[in-house]
């Protein structure tokens, strides 16, 4: 029993490691096939390179010619970058098909690098190649053997004018707008209405017109006889008044019916007295009309009276002598310049008023000093405004963005100062004591110590009083560029003495220092007190200001 439990026992160990033999036998066949159906290599035309060069990478696939293959696509390659991918020969035998594809490898940055195992995909079924080690060299350069040149000087550059034209271009199209609206409106001829017209006829042929609309009225029909009666006296005294020139609107009927009968005694009026009669009549009616509210039935009777009254009057008249024609001329053309000039005087008047709503307008916005500055222009409002210039100054450098370029500035050492320095390099813009200025300056000196920012930040103090700055206020802190160099900010004001008391101004100035071993920089900025444009330039040098700490 215990034999044949032992047996038992063995078998049951021996049964699945014969199982598995099977099984793999089983599977053996087709992953042969598979690995000898399809067949992958890998090929590096170098391992090692220099910075930038390029390696070609080459995968090559034999497989059956019904057989979907997918190559590495993008950057798989990391860390070196895919410069190119090129698809190789295709070559075909019998059923069978060779594919290639080719890469171009780089890398900028020297170093060891492992090109990892990259995955190509044969009707979905993952294959892997082999890992390469790359070496990346730098480029040695010699220096010792390497020309050195000089600093090319400045070019001296036309500034751009494109904002000035384009401010010019707004001020003559609001000029141009302005200017057609005025003329629209009031300096050309427009067309005459049927008033316009009426009153620039003759005075008979307006009268006779205004009887004949008289006629057509419906002032009768309405029993409107107030309103038909003023205006056919209104006709006929403001002919008279034109044409035989007596001032018939303002005269009573008695008094009107006086001067006619005078002129007609001094012979300018040949009027018979049945004609004179008849217009008093037509009078002392249009009186009880509109003071009686009475009521004739001989209203137009009355208007065709009138009508010949005027014929009647305009034939009893003199002809005008030729002088009389020139004064009636020229009281025309006076009269037409008059209403010109009128028109003027109204499109001044209108273009003032734009131009001082506008102004007021904007000074209630921006403020006034903002708008006289725009219209009459201020220095630093212009360097503000204007191109900026971003450099590098000097050795070691000082990198920053300013209103207009630093001119390099030949600077002649004491001899005190000349055994301590090796070399001074200095550029500026503007004058410490004008309306804005900035310098930077570099210096190196002949011994490998620390610089002494104290003795620095004093000489330029003592520049500044040499200059003509009094009372000056010194306060100190630690400042530092946007790359994180720390320096020394030295700050404060001082009085620019004029030839007066009132002719002295308030200044303000910014001093700073940085270094190391054997080297210094400075920036100082000066600029006027109270000057808003000045003081956003100064932000904005000090937020573009950076050093190279290193000599």
């Amino acid at each position: 029993m215990r034999m044949e439990r032992l047996k038992l026992k063995g078998q049951s160990h021996i049964a699945p490691m014969v199982l598995m033999t099977l099984l793999c036998l089983f599977l053996l066949p087709f992953v042969g096939w598979s690995q000898t159906d399809s067949k992958i290599s890998t090929d590096v035309d170098t391992l090692s390179i220099k910075i930038g060069e390029q390696i070609k990478y080459t995968i090559t696939v034999e497989t059956d010619s019904t057989d979907v293959v997918h190559f590495p696509e993008g950057q798989t390659f990391s860390p070196l970058e895919t410069v190119e991918a090129i698809i190789g020969d295709t070559l075909k035998n019998n059923n069978r098909v060779i594919l290639q594809r080719i890469y171009s490898l780089t890398q900028f940055d020297s170093g060891a690098y492992t090109i990892p195992p990259q995955r190509i995909a044969i009707n979905e079924q993952p294959f892997f190649t082999d890992s390469f080690n790359i070496k990346v060299a730098d480029v040695a350069v010699d220096t010792t053997k390497q020309k050195m040149y000089d600093i090319k000087p400045l070019m001296q550059v036309e500034r751009s004018n494109a904002e000035l034209w384009k401010t010019l271009l707004w001020v003559l199209l609001g000029l141009l707008i302005v200017g057609g609206l005025v003329y629209w409106f009031f300096l050309r001829k427009k067309p005459l209405t049927e008033e316009e017209i009426v009153a620039l006829l003759p005075p008979y042929d307006r009268a006779l017109l205004e009887l004949k609309k008289l006629e057509n009225s419906r002032y009768l029909i309405q029993d409107e006889y107030k309103k038909y009666y003023s205006e056919l006296t209104d006709i006929v005294r403001l002919y008279l008044e034109d044409e035989v020139h007596v001032s018939a609107m303002e005269s009573t009927t008695g008094q009107l019916m006086s001067k006619l009968e005078m002129l007609k005694d001094a012979g300018e009026l040949k009027l018979d007295d049945e004609t004179l009669h008849q217009f008093q009549n037509i009078l002392q009616t249009a009186d009880l009309v509109k003071f009686a509210k009475s009521r004739p039935a001989t209203a137009e009777q009355d208007r065709k009276i009138v009508e010949q009254i005027v014929v009647k009057t305009h034939d009893a008249l003199p002809e005008p002598t030729e002088e009389e024609l020139l004064l009636n001329e020229e009281y025309l053309e006076e009269l037409a310049k008059k209403k010109q000039r009128k028109r003027i005087y109204w499109a001044a008047a209108i273009f003032a008023g734009l131009v001082f709503l506008g102004a007021g307008a904007s000074i209630a916005y921006y403020g006034f000093k903002q708008v006289r500055d725009t219209v009459f222009g201020y220095p630093t409002k212009d360097l503000l405004e204007g191109e900026w210039v971003s450099s590098s100054y000097g050795f070691p450098p000082v990198e920053l963005e300013t209103p207009d370029v630093l001119v390099r500035q030949e600077v002649k050492l004491p001899p005190e100062a000349e055994e301590l320095v090796k070399e001074l390099q200095s550029f500026s813009y503007g004058s410490y004591v004008g309306i804005f200025s900035v310098s930077a300056s570099s210096a190196i000196y002949k011994e490998e110590k620390d610089p002494d920012f104290s003795a620095a930040v004093g000489a330029t103090l003592a520049t500044f009083e040499g200059l003509g700055l009094k009372n000056i206020i010194t306060k100190q802190e630690e400042f530092t560029t946007k790359s994180g160099v720390k320096g020394l900010k030295t700050f404060g004001t001082g009085t620019v003495m004029g030839p007066s008391e009132d002719q002295s101004k308030k200044a303000k100035y910014t001093i700073l220092s940085f270094g190391g071993k054997g080297f210094m920089q400075q920036v100082v900025i000066t600029w006027e007190d109270g000057d808003a444009y000045a003081e956003q330039i100064v932000d904005r040098i000090l937020n573009t200001l950076d050093v190279k700490t290193q000599a």
